[in-house]
């Protein structure tokens, strides 16, 4: 078990934030990627859509004999994760959760209130909402907020020093800025590469949470509990796999990383999609 990998899969490039993360906490551990980059976004397409994707991605990484699952997706995790878990014989660790309980105690210790900032598919699902509910039955108020214009904006390359990325964060965060103090939960992997520039344009009093960094945390808490961590002399590696365009991936996802991802392979549609029957709702 130590010595497998951490799987992790997304819809694009985004999720390689959660994999800095994990990097960044879980340096010894090995780490396999699958991004969708054929089928993104997952962030406008229907539940059962999504649903039927996240699995086949999952699946996809299985031959890789990884000792856990990542759903660094913010959309699987809000509408497949509960699918993910049934259908996969490994632990599925997803994104939602332990965002909202990392925002949920930093609005407790400062009386604030809680924006969730997601896709539109994250959002009308009310993910994030229902968890910090059920965490806390008297959550404080809770403010979602799509921010579909976010993701083109981090995969141009704009993180918020530019006028056309400050003027889209104002666009959606103006009625934040108005009022005390607020927990902003990042419910989007692509968002944390616009977190200076949200906590500039909220001032100091707006408290920024990354769900993939609490994400992170959580795997290396349960690897821990399950005396499954890599052995701490090593170096982890990263083996990457998309399924479409591997150029372009490789570039983008360098930002995310904030390393050069070394290996993106391509993967043939018929080695990931539609080989098994998928049950979704």
């Amino acid at each position: 078990m130590p010595a497998r990998p951490i799987a992790v899969f997304d819809s694009g490039v985004g999720g390689l934030s959660v994999v800095r993360q994990l990097r960044k906490h879980l340096p010894h551990e090995s780490i396999v990627y699958f991004g969708d980059s054929a089928r993104v976004p997952y962030g406008t397409k229907s539940p059962r859509t999504v649903c039927r994707f996240s699995i086949e991605c999952a699946r996809y990484l299985l031959r890789f004999d990884p000792k856990l699952v990542v759903a660094a997706c913010n959309t699987a995790s809000a509408l497949a994760l509960d699918e993910l878990r049934a259908a996969l014989p490994v632990e599925v660790i997803g994104v939602v959760e332990p965002g909202a309980r990392a925002a949920l105690q930093a609005a407790t210790m400062s009386n604030a209130r809680i924006a969730v900032l997601g896709t539109e598919a994250t959002i009308a699902s009310e993910a994030y909402p229902k968890a910090l509910r059920r965490l806390a039955p008297q959550t404080p108020e809770i403010v979602p907020i799509a921010c579909p214009l976010f993701v083109p904006i981090v995969e141009e390359g704009r993180t918020g020093a530019d006028a056309v990325s400050r003027a889209v964060i104002a666009d959606y965060l103006a009625p934040l800025r108005t009022s005390d103090p607020h927990v902003v939960l990042l419910g989007c992997t692509h968002y944390p590469l616009l977190a200076d520039a949200i906590r500039e344009y909220l001032g100091p009093k707006a408290t920024i949470v990354d769900s993939g960094e609490q994400t992170a945390l959580v795997v290396a808490e349960r690897l821990g509990q399950t005396h499954a961590t890599a052995d701490r002399a090593n170096r982890g590696t990263i083996q990457v796999f998309v399924s479409d365009n591997p150029p372009r991936f490789r570039a983008i996802g360098a930002r995310f990383l904030q390393e050069e991802p070394h290996s993106v392979t391509l993967v043939a549609a018929e080695e990931y999609a539609g080989l098994d029957r998928v049950d979704c709702p």
